[in-house]
Parts: structure tokens; sequence; C-alpha cells
């Protein structure tokens, strides 16, 4: 966290000598030091999110005559675009799996579908798999990197460290559903991100990342207190 050091510099007031009293009309009471005015407090800002700017953000980040399944000036793969499949048998419906070796994120609905995106997850041993419940979800997250991100790259995240404002320039983007183990936050979201191009890719510190229009089109799907299933990545070593 950054801190600024303030100091209260005080001088002593300057008077022109008394006129003579003398001794007995003289007050002997010793005249108290003043104390030192307390050093002025910083107050922490804590970042915001202005929900009178969400649907310009949302239509800043959504592209003209916006179509799911064929809307692509991100230039990502087309098989990472939205699609309706076909889901296995057995998964609940209003779950969430991520496959983390394919780069895809399946919605399940309850008449035997999902909807499959392309996601990009995290960066070396970041990745966490295992089931998660969405214990919270929000729109245009405020978003403030956790002290072993800052510990890990504080050339990058130091200067971050009070947090970002809600909105296209905030590393968790349009939307973010909350992963909690039991009561416990882990930190890890799955999250729109103002950098679609890593989509298919390793690139978070931690979290996975949707293109910011296909989570908006999520977003209402998703119920808090579903299940987020994040399955094993392949390893780094299987991969070079």
């Amino acid at each position: 966290m950054l801190t600024r050091r303030h100091f209260v510099i005080t001088s002593a007031a300057m008077f022109s000598a008394p006129i003579a009293t003398p001794v007995w009309a003289q007050d002997t009471t010793p005249t108290p030091t003043p104390a030192a005015a307390p050093a002025p407090t910083k107050t922490k800002r804590r970042p915001v999110s202005d929900s009178s700017r969400w649907a310009a953000y949302d239509a800043q980040v959504t592209p003209a005559n916006y179509d799911p399944s064929t809307s692509n000036p991100w230039g990502l793969h087309p098989r990472f675009l939205p699609k309706l499949v076909q889901a296995n048998s057995g998964l609940k419906p209003g779950d969430i799996h991520v496959d983390a070796v394919a780069r895809y994120l399946y919605h399940i609905r309850d008449n035997g579908t999902a909807m499959r995106y392309g996601v990009a997850i995290a960066r070396g041993n970041l990745y966490e798999p295992g089931n998660y419940t969405i214990r919270r979800k929000a729109k245009w997250p405020t978003w403030i990197p956790t002290k072993e991100m800052v510990a890990r790259d504080p050339k990058v995240y130091g200067p971050l460290e009070d947090g970002m404002d809600g909105g296209p320039r905030n590393p968790l983007g349009s939307r973010a559903f909350y992963l909690f183990q039991g009561n416990r936050d882990t930190y890890l979201r799955i999250h729109g991100s103002p950098a679609p191009r890593s989509i298919g890719g390793r690139a978070s510190s931690g979290c996975v990342r949707m293109v910011m229009a296909h989570i908006i089109g999520l977003y209402d799907q998703v119920e808090t207190g579903v299940t987020a299933h994040l399955y094993p990545a392949e390893s780094i070593t299987a991969r070079s």
C-alpha cells in the first residue's frame, strides 16, 4: 500500500520584548509547552463503480450490430465465439464448467444444452482447479490486486495497490463472478477482460478471463449459489 508521510512544521512566534514588571506582580506559574499538532491522517480512497455509467460502458465494449456467434472485431479464433452445444448427460443445469485444456467455459442449460465460450486461464502454476461456489456477481466491478500479486510483481501491481474504479480499463472488465469455497473468498474470479486477444491462452494471475461482450450476455443467466467446476489444465512441461 502506497503511503505518504506528512510532516507538520511548527515555528515559534516572534514577540517584542515586554515592559519590565515588578517581581511581586509577576506570574511565576510555569507556562506549559504547547503540544505539537498531530500529523493529519491520510484517508484511503476506496475504488468505486459508478452505476450511472454502466450502460455507456456496455455500449463501449459491445460491437455495433452485435451477434454473439459471428461478431469478432477482436480477431479470435472462430471456435472461441459463443456457441450452443450439446451438454454431457448428468450435468446440473445452471452450473459452469471450465475446460482449461481446450480453453472453454460451458454454462449448462436445463434442456440438455450448454452455451460454450472461449476463455483464457492463469499463466504458469497460478491456475487453481477445483469446485467453487459463485457467491457474488457484479457489474463493472472494482478491483484491488492481492498482496501476493503485489509481492510477485511490484513494478506492475505496486502502483495499483489502492485499487481501480470500475470501467473498461479495469482488469475485471464488464462483469465478474466471485468464486468461494465455503465462506472463504478465494479471490479467484470469472470475469471480462480488457485484453480480449488473450482468449485461448494463459494470461491471468489466477482468474478465468472472457471477452467483455460475451460475459455481459452470460451474466444474467448465471445465478448465485451455483457451482463453477474448474478442471485441471495441461502442465507447462507437457506443452513445451
